[in-house]
């Protein structure tokens, strides 16, 4: 199984510049791309367009980690459904699997996820068994599911079914404090959390004198501080620019290091501490 990136591109919103963006991602030097079979907020297809034109460039389809994600009816726009969604859920995971695999132009997806829990846990099981067999085939490597942000959701999913979750990709903001719990949960279970709106959602903590501070001495941004200490931490946060700059930028952000004693700085201003 190829490893997990760690930062991965995000594309979602991307619309008519979803191909030309991904393409100078991956040339920029990302290996881990995210989507989703999900026409109302990502251009899939797109995103395959733009990984066969930087493949061109000499990379092969082993260098380059593919994430989609099975989106349940209740998050697709129902005039842009890439499944029938009156057929049963097994049916709409091939479909929806067999689409995804077309608008990647690949015959195999590096991880999959279930892009929200099911309403049920017993819905939830039986979603994840159709995404099982995919795996089975060898046309998926990995699974994971996104946006589950209870812990005991989470435990009762890895402790129930067959193949294990590898991946948990959920929004990392104060709400959810962070997800610690969840996060905590990963470590012990070989898992790996991925973060989604690590910028957009935390402009307090971009603003905040402890990551300018932290900033001005390592003559980098709060961007890239706040990537670095969750790199650090294991987490894999996912980047959506536009910006070829900040491409390059946040893939720099593996050429310095944040000490132990900066790293508990920013746990005591995510853990909403005093310093």
């Amino acid at each position: 199984m190829a490893p997990i990136p760690r930062i991965i591109y995000g594309t979602a919103w991307k619309k008519s510049a979803t191909a030309e963006l991904v393409s100078l991602a991956i040339r920029s030097g990302f290996r881990g791309v995210d989507t989703a079979c999900q026409p109302k907020h990502y251009d899939e297809a797109g995103v395959g367009t733009g990984v066969a034109a930087a493949l061109e460039q000499g990379l092969t389809r082993a260098d380059v980690f593919l994430q989609t994600k099975f989106t349940p009816v209740s998050g697709q726009d129902p005039n842009r459904i890439p499944y029938d969604p009156r057929a049963p859920w097994a049916d709409q995971v091939s479909q929806s699997i067999a689409a995804s695999l077309r608008n990647l132009q690949t015959d195999y997806l590096d991880c999959v996820l279930l892009h929200s829990p099911m309403p049920t846990m017993a819905e939830t099981q039986t979603v994840w068994r159709a995404l099982e067999a995919f795996v089975d085939a060898g046309r998926i490597r990995q699974l994971g599911i996104s946006n589950c942000y209870e812990p005991d959701d989470l435990k009762h999913l890895h402790d129930s079914v067959r193949i294990k979750p590898t991946v948990v990709q959920n929004r990392f903001y104060a709400d959810t404090h962070y997800d610690r719990e969840i996060r905590a949960f990963c470590g012990r279970r070989d898992m790996v959390y991925q973060s989604f709106w690590t910028l957009s959602a935390n402009p307090h903590l971009l603003t905040h004198e402890t990551l300018t501070g932290l900033a001005a001495a390592q003559h980098r941004s709060a961007a890239q501080i706040l990537f670095r200490y969750l790199t650090q931490a294991g987490v894999v946060p996912l980047t959506g620019t536009k910006s070829e700059i900040h491409m390059r930028e946040d893939l720099a952000i593996f050429d310095f290091n944040l000490t132990d004693a900066e790293r508990r700085a920013i746990d005591r201003l995510i853990d909403g501490r005093p310093d």
